[in-house]
């Protein structure tokens, strides 16, 4: 989600560089970063199927308590797994068939034992009791952690929002992007003033004494641990619904009781149009069963799966500035239109390790520019892709380290909505390319996916092959140079350098007088065909082309 003026932030949390390569996980990371990151035998040995959470919040004390019903089916012999929990929450007690197990801790993982072994291939469950007071975030999203507020009327207002950071800061659970649960039931306990908004659709509500209600939400579609969320708030809901490629997609709305008249118009301005773009490119939206929501919080916002966190204060832009200079990002409201890209990239298609966020983002910063696409041209699209290039930062890639819970820059976002607008530039087919879009939502739906099943997929359904181009961009920090020259008797020459191996790229090449036309350019000289070209007329799309050029 984190965008923009934040992208330092992540800079200041990813790995160093030395001559283009990532410092060694001995001199990077910890013990805990693995125990976090890993996918020992320890969590591979079971497969988590449902998650019934249920906590009560105690806003005066900025304390939880509750418990969390992990059912799991087992897919090898176990009598040991590992669960997460931060440190700082005290696990109360396990039971497994209404017993206590016994369990140690080390660091946020927590090493459950059984006292028979588990089976494989048979479902089972435990019941983990936890309290305590858990991280609060002083500056939501970007931190994570609870966001402990209040609202205009001094009433409460909270939100939970843990992407990165992980669920397990303050609930025990699984933590780990390659596992989602099918289904969730979140019961979440507040003052009988205020309500709690979850994900998915509420159930019903429960009077629990005098003074708090219990809601409870239930997630029917497969959901990543840190898209559930807590919301709770002196909220005011109100509903639409838009026709969509599944039929009847229902939209559900909850704002604070003093925004409802500045929320209605410009929700109704920013989501069916939403709605109808991304349909178009992506696919059916995800969730048809699960809604779709916007939550007012008063942190920016967060791709919460069909319950997205909205705090960009009812303005066009982002907080009515639009970060790539163009005028295009005034147009429409960024965290509604970036958050809702999520739903498709990102919460439908789950990076397995979090080193691979950089497909949730860089997808979802180009939808961005597919939605302005969409309304108002293709080159307008290419306009604000174009003006984000200023946020580049190129001082570490996009992609993170494996198993050791690392993302990569924050370049991720505008370097990676680049590197996707020069793909579509590549296949020169935008049929081509939106069925590519459609066909990745379609074979990945509900499911998680590494660095090689997007790249892989890509090349099978263009015919092309961009394993060097995604490697350069995805792995490295190095910009290619096209340098140009010209041989003795007066023919123009190019190659790449400053790439990796055996790298090639088609790229616009022509003079000013003739249609630019793709040449594929590899780290080897060779001559351009194209007549009376020279080195004083040539001319190089570097609009659609992250790249330098350089005349020898």
């Amino acid at each position: 989600m984190k965008n923009l003026s934040y992208l330092i932030l992540f800079l200041l949390l990813s790995p160093f560089l030395v001559n283009g390569q990532l410092l060694s996980d001995k001199n990077e990371f910890s013990r805990k970063d693995s125990l976090r990151g890993q996918l020992t035998p320890l969590r591979t040995c079971y497969d988590v199927t449902y998650y019934h959470l249920d906590v009560d919040i105690n806003i005066p004390k900025r304390s939880i308590a509750g418990s969390n019903l992990i059912k799991f089916k087992t897919i090898q012999d176990f009598n040991r797994i590992q669960i997460d929990l931060f440190d700082n929450m005290a696990i109360d007690k396990i039971l497994y068939r209404g017993k206590q197990l016994k369990y140690t801790r080390e660091f946020n993982a927590v090493f459950i034992d059984f006292p028979t072994q588990i089976k494989a291939n048979t479902l089972d469950s435990i019941l983990v009791y936890f309290s305590g007071t858990p991280h609060q975030a002083n500056r939501a999203p970007w931190d994570g952690g609870f966001d402990w507020k209040k609202d205009s009327n001094n009433k409460p207002w909270v939100a939970s929002a843990n992407q990165g950071i992980g669920a397990s800061l303050w609930w025990p659970n699984k933590d780990h992007q390659s596992d989602e649960p099918d289904s969730v039931l979140i019961s979440v306990t507040v003052p009988k003033e205020l309500m709690n908004v979850s994900n998915g659709r509420l159930r019903n509500t429960e009077s629990i004494g005098k003074k708090k209600t219990k809601f409870n939400w239930f997630v029917s579609n497969p959901i990543n641990n840190y898209n559930i969320a807590i919301n709770i708030g002196d909220y005011v809901h109100f509903q639409d619904s838009f026709n969509g490629e599944k039929g009847k997609l229902d939209i559900d709305y909850y704002v604070l009781r003093e925004n409802i008249e500045r929320a209605k118009p410009h929700f109704e301005a920013n989501v069916k149009p939403m709605l109808k773009a991304f349909e178009y490119w992506f696919g059916p939206y995800p969730f048809y069963e699960d809604s779709f929501k916007l939550i007012e919080t008063s942190h920016l916002g967060m791709e919460h799966q069909s319950g997205i966190a909205y705090g960009n204060r009812f303005l066009n832009g982002y907080l009515g500035r639009d970060g790539s200079g163009t005028g295009w990002g005034l147009k429409w409201d960024f965290i509604i239109i970036h958050e809702a890209g999520h739903e498709w990239f990102g919460n439908n298609i789950t990076a397995s390790d979090i080193a691979d966020m950089w497909i949730h983002e860089s997808f979802t910063n180009y939808s961005e520019a597919l939605y302005i696409d969409y309304y108002f041209g293709k080159k307008a699209g290419q306009e604000y892709i174009h003006g984000n290039r200023r946020a580049i930062q190129n001082k570490t890639p996009i992609q993170g380290q494996y198993h050791v819970n690392n993302e990569g820059s924050g370049d991720m976002y505008n370097k990676g909505g680049v590197l996707h607008n020069m793909i579509r530039t590549i296949i020169a087919d935008d049929d081509k390319w939106r069925s590519i879009l459609r066909g990745l939502n379609a074979k990945f739906y509900h499911q998680q996916v590494d660095y090689d099943d997007i790249v892989n997929f890509i090349n099978q359904e263009s015919g092309l092959n961009f394993n060097s181009i995604f490697e350069q961009y995805v792995k490295t920090t190095l910009i290619p140079v096209l340098c140009i020259s010209e041989t003795k008797d007066g023919k123009v020459q190019a190659k790449w350098k400053n790439t990796v191996e055996n790298f090639e790229m088609p790229v616009y090449i022509g003079t000013a007088d003739n249609n630019l036309k793709a040449i594929n350019i590899t780290n080897n000289d060779q001559t351009l065909n194209i007549h009376n070209l020279t080195k004083e007329n040539i001319k190089i799309d570097t609009f659609n082309y992250y790249i330098d050029i350089q005349k020898n």
